[in-house]
């Protein structure tokens, strides 16, 4: 029989609603019912940075499921990107060494700005396989990296799952990190459940060193619950610093909903959900394979997503993505060739089946949709801190050609940006961020 796990922050927050006269924070008092269950940092409510009470209890209790130190973010995993990124730095220093970082090129745009507020540097590691939104790193490609850096980085930096369902390899690249003297960082954005399969494909069951989870994206969580993971074993300062880390970028104010549903999930992942995960893969599983039997083209090897290539099948991602709207189904993500959805354990059979009979009674076509531009790794002139702390100007995109760009401009999802700042705008790029709609850029003056 399995143990219940307790949920501290919700047990007192249910204790405290409608039970006093709220003279404190925030300003809606806990009335009209929706409002009820925020708080602040209140006596008995802990605090999210330097806790001890509540929220250090279910913390606790979420280390335990995932089999790390594990911490609660209430802004998402972008917050925990950051904080490792910031972790990987300072210990770098800490050692005398180089605050580099390699890094798979296909990042979210928060590693970008945690480069940018940290002074990190890096190196892009692009295969030739590379497209903008997917790094597939080999250990032949890692190796030749290592082999030619006399000075190695203290980290290499990968996401996996990527936004089209792509996993790394993470156990290899793993011991190829470690007989390196580097850090594995994982962006697992898309993987939290990862833990929950049988056998676990989470990143620090991998041996990552440390990764960031949006608990929201495939756990039942609300939007902006995340988590920080640090192996257990890592070097201390990552579980001494890694609150201060988080709080140099995190609100002092982090939404006690948000804090909440990470509580009440403990509960939940600690009862049956392994076994109503695996029903739920399974029939993903199945949905997939006859969707491959029918001419879609599966992208990913991720258990919980389906991402499609719909080019092959003579559709544009936008085009399949309306006519699925049209009949009550909403997607995740479509572009030109692409379109992702993103189900879990709390959808229903039912609905996978919809899913599956709407894109099959689409009839393939012969139409070809024009491809993204192949992605080649810009030019660059200068650091990301530098571009992004100078003055800049903001330009149409057929007047950036030559200029370094200032900023990121990109949309999320799936926020992933072709160019990244001090970067130069050749042809190639320009082709890239048109076709992705682009049409204006900050660029330095």
């Amino acid at each position: 029989m399995k143990k219940k796990i307790s949920t501290p922050i919700a047990d007192f927050i249910r204790g405290y609603d409608g039970s006093s006269v709220r003279m404190h924070m925030p300003g809606h008092k806990g009335k009209d019912g929706f409002y009820s269950h925020d708080i602040t940092e209140i006596d008995g409510a802990d605090e999210l940075y330097c806790p001890s009470g509540i929220i250090a209890e279910s913390e606790d209790n979420a280390s335990r499921l995932f089999g790390a130190h594990t911490f609660y973010s209430a802004e998402g995993s972008s917050l925990s990107i950051r904080a490792m990124v910031r972790l990987a730095v300072t210990y770098a220093r800490s050692l005398g060494r180089a605050p580099l970082i390699a890094a798979g090129r296909g990042v979210h745009k928060s590693f970008i700005s945690a480069v940018a507020l940290t002074g990190a540097e890096v190196d892009w590691l692009c295969p030739e396989s590379s497209s903008y939104m997917s790094t597939p790193l080999s250990r032949g490609y890692i190796e030749e990296y290592f082999k030619g850096k006399k000075e190695k980085p203290i980290a290499l930096y990968i996401t996996s799952p990527d936004y089209l369902g792509n996993l790394q390899d993470v156990k290899e690249i793993s011991e190829l990190c470690h007989e390196n003297g580097t850090l594995l960082l994982v962006d697992n954005a898309h993987g939290a459940y990862l833990k929950f399969l049988e056998p676990s494909l989470h990143p620090i069951d991998l041996g990552a060193d440390m990764c960031a989870d949006s608990a929201h994206k495939t756990l039942p969580v609300l939007t902006g619950g995340g988590y920080l993971h640090v192996r257990l074993g890592a070097p201390s300062h990552f579980i001494e610093r890694a609150k201060d880390a988080m709080l140099l970028f995190g609100s002092t104010s982090p939404s006690y909903l948000i804090l909440e549903s990470l509580d009440l999930a403990n509960g939940y992942l600690g009862g049956d959900y392994r076994e109503r995960l695996s029903l739920v893969v399974k029939e993903v599983a199945s949905v997939k394979a006859r969707l491959s039997r029918a001419g879609y083209r599966i992208i990913g090897s991720e258990p919980m997503k389906i991402a499609l290539d719909v080019a092959d099948y003579g559709y544009s991602g936008s085009y399949v993505y309306e006519y699925l709207k049209d009949r009550g189904i909403i997607a995740e993500f479509a572009d030109g060739e692409h379109i992702v959805f993103m189900p879990s354990e709390k959808s229903d059979i039912s609905e996978l089946k919809a899913l599956e009979s709407a894109l099959l009674s689409l009839p393939r076509r012969e139409t070809e949709y024009r491809r993204a531009p192949r992605f080649s790794l810009p030019k660059r002139a200068m650091s990301i801190c530098e571009a992004m702390n100078a003055d800049s100007e903001l330009l149409p995109l057929g007047e950036c050609l030559g200029r370094v760009v200032a900023d990121i401009r990109v949309g999320c999802p799936p926020a992933v940006a072709p160019i990244v700042p001090g970067e130069v705008v050749a042809d190639a790029i320009a082709a890239t961020l048109s076709y992705y709609g682009i049409r204006e850029l900050y660029v330095v003056k």
